[in-house]
């Protein structure tokens, strides 16, 4: 690993950047906002960005060269949380693009394809309107006002943009079981590998309230979960931000419960023919 590198130069290009970065942006909104800037103070913004990528790019081509990963020597230059966040932002723009292609996210080969989003569509398109209209109502107060008014609008339209990347994260990534795993997922932001192996029982179970518990997942959808799987060995829950947590009480929804209680059921216990009611314990590996 790249030992030199993660000291002063790796915080000087991170200081550098938390300082350049929000720099530029106020300049691109003064700019969008018809904010006549002199060119000097221009052309050293711009001196500074095109110093500090090519600073990065040649500490990045040192790390590679000594072994790194792509990834690995990205992760070096910028911080993991902001990789995250910026990554999150990316697949809920392109979750849009697979919305409006019908094309859904990791479902090939999948032994079962099981959608969750239905029960939220009302109340994400009916959130998306109401942005709409506050992003009309504000550009007509704002008209007199070009810099506040561009600042507003670009933020305005961003939050439709996310408001609808939410639910077409969720159409687009069902939970799928593949390859013996059940693969569960949230949005852009929660992708759970649960092994079947290690399911100890499944049951179907409407809760509408889900209190924070050591241990335990909800992934509600429209406040609601209908399927309970109880684990008899933890999995690893990585959050948006990095955080890991284990957890060994999964509880999601489906638009149709029923066939994802009974597919779970099915391939944790091959030949099974007369399910029981309620709970329903499950054999583990």
């Amino acid at each position: 690993m790249a030992r030199s590198e993660r000291g002063p130069v790796l915080r000087g290009l991170r200081a550098v950047a938390y300082a350049a970065l929000p720099a530029e942006l106020v300049v691109f909104a003064l700019l969008l906002g018809g904010v006549r800037i002199p060119g000097a103070v221009l052309g050293g913004a711009e001196l500074v960005m095109v110093g500090l990528f090519a600073a990065e790019a040649v500490v990045w081509v040192r790390l590679r060269r000594r072994g790194l990963t792509r990834r690995e020597a990205l992760a070096e230059l910028v911080p993991e949380r902001v990789l995250r966040l910026i990554g999150h932002e990316l697949a809920l723009l392109a979750s849009l693009g697979r919305w409006v292609a019908r094309r859904p996210h990791g479902t090939a080969g999948a032994d079962g394809v099981f959608p969750h989003a239905r029960d939220q569509a009302a109340l994400m398109y009916g959130f998306a309107f109401v942005c709409l209209v506050e992003t009309v109502g504000m550009s007509w107060l704002l008209a007199g006002l070009p810099v506040a008014h561009a600042i507003v609008l670009v933020l305005d339209v961003y939050t439709v943009l996310f408001v609808l990347g939410l639910h077409a994260a969720s159409v687009t990534r069902p939970h799928v079981l593949a390859g013996g795993r059940l693969r569960v997922r949230q949005a852009a932001h929660v992708d759970v590998d649960v092994p079947l192996e290690g399911v100890a029982a499944v049951r179907r179970e409407n809760r509408f309230t889900h209190g924070k518990a050591d241990g335990e997942l909800n992934l509600a959808v429209g406040s609601q979960t209908s399927v309970t799987l109880e684990l008899s060995a933890p999995v690893d829950v990585v959050g948006l931000l990095g955080g890991v947590r284990r957890v060994s009480v999964v509880r999601l929804h489906a638009d149709d419960p029923k066939a994802l209680y009974e597919a779970v059921r099915d391939a944790v216990t091959p030949g099974r023919t007369a399910p029981s009611p309620g709970r329903d314990p499950l054999p583990t590996a």
